[in-house]
């Protein structure tokens, strides 16, 4: 079997990887702007247009480090080639596609694990047991970490003894401080690749001492000065009107949360094409601007429909609860961010929207629409393994690899 030339592998596998993404902005990054679409804060064609804008900024900005892990984190002795990284793409984005066809929710990250894992031993590579266990710890917490957030959240704004104008900027606050401190490449850092805006200002001001964990006194007051300043923003809109206010605050909440969503999803896409980047010379930001091209085109070209299917669901939440299953998304978002682990959007937002629902005394979600989406979501993690690893098999013995 004669190899094909390298110029049509790394076509096919730039084409792949745009699929993928395209696939990513269609279906993963929706649900952010849903409850604002349920409330009437925003039409859907504005939030699909939104959505674009602020997941492919969140890609470019934040996608480094989900990219590294899926890339060179889940197989080690063996370098991902570029058809090896088609067949791991492509399995991952025809998982993703049964998902949007069945209306069933596939979790991306679930698919684009075990597709490059099933590609990765298909190449002879070695399983990368202590990264399966740094993931699977932290897929296990997070619809507890999610619901849980959730619950507390929509407690709080339930609580009569504590008036909306106060529990509603309060949550502004926290969102405003966690601002402060989310990293982004276009902050420049000492250490780091990517930089926070607590951490800047307090390099540039000059040496402090450290509180704990190398947190100084500037990067606290930077925080507490986003926190003020976003409650008291939130709370001048609530002193006009309370529903407008806290309509606000839902549509501002939900382009955050896509942000973080463009910025944790983009690595499923160009994740595998990591070592290709490093082989080429690649700039980093080139390959993640690629990733954010096709989630742009995806969530422009395909999120209309489920976001119309999705914003109808949380119609039935209320604004209330739908601040208190974003909330989660945001936070554990970002911490996965942090951490360099891909995680499944649909997850984090399904357990907030259970757990915001058992706050009012029921879940408000089929349980029988759980119990098979989370079968789909274990199905997918298993099957994608076994397909990823037949898929390269086959490419292999057609590209002549």
């Amino acid at each position: 079997m004669v190899a094909l030339p390298f110029g049509i592998v790394l076509g096919v596998a730039i084409l792949t990887c745009l699929f993928m993404a395209w696939v990513l902005g269609a279906n993963s990054n929706s649900p952010p702007f849903a409850p604002a679409i349920g409330a009437n804060a925003i039409s859907t064609m504005q939030a699909a247009f939104v959505i674009g804008l602020l997941a492919a900024a969140g890609a470019i900005m934040q996608g480094g480090s989900i990219s590294e892990t899926v890339g060179t984190g889940l197989i080690g002795g063996v370098t991902i080639t570029p058809l090896a990284a088609s067949a791991g793409l492509l399995t991952a984005a025809t998982f993703m596609a049964i998902g949007i066809y069945t209306r069933y929710p596939v979790p991306a990250a679930f698919a684009t694990t075990g597709a490059m894992v099933g590609v990765g031993l298909s190449l002879g590579g070695d399983p990368a047991f202590a990264t399966y266990r740094r993931l699977g710890t932290f897929w296990l917490l997070v619809p507890f970490m999610s619901g849980g957030v959730a619950y507390v959240t929509a407690t709080l704004l339930r609580r009569d003894d504590i008036p909306e104008t106060v529990g509603v900027p309060l949550l502004a606050g926290i969102v405003g401080a966690i601002l402060a401190n989310v990293r982004l490449g276009v902050i420049p850092d000492p250490t780091a690749s990517q930089g926070t805006v607590a951490r800047y200002l307090s390099w540039r001001i000059g040496p402090e001492v450290a509180l704990a964990g190398g947190v100084t006194i500037t990067m606290v007051l930077v925080s507490l000065v986003f926190a003020v300043a976003g409650g008291l923003w939130v709370r001048r809109r609530m002193d006009v009107s309370v529903e407008r206010g806290i309509r606000s605050f839902l549509l501002v909440l939900g382009g955050i949360v896509a942000f973080s969503s463009g910025g944790s999803q983009v690595g499923l896409a160009t994740g595998p094409l990591e070592q290709l980047r490093v082989e080429l010379g690649v700039p980093t930001l080139a390959l993640l601007s690629l990733g954010g091209v096709g989630i742009l085109l995806g969530a422009w070209m395909g999120a209309p429909r489920l976001l119309q299917a999705t914003s109808r669901e949380y119609a039935q939440l209320g604004v209330r609860r739908s601040i208190a299953a974003l909330v989660p998304g945001f936070v554990i978002a970002q911490l996965a961010i942090a951490l360099g682990i891909p995680v499944s959007f649909n997850n984090i937002i399904l357990s907030g929207v259970i757990g915001g629902g058992l706050a009012a005394g029921s879940a408000g979600v089929s349980r029988r629409k759980i119990g098979v989406t989370i079968t789909f979501w274990l199905l997918t993690l298993g099957s994608s393994v076994v397909v990823g690893f037949a898929l390269y098999r086959v490419f292999a013995v057609v590209g002549g690899e």
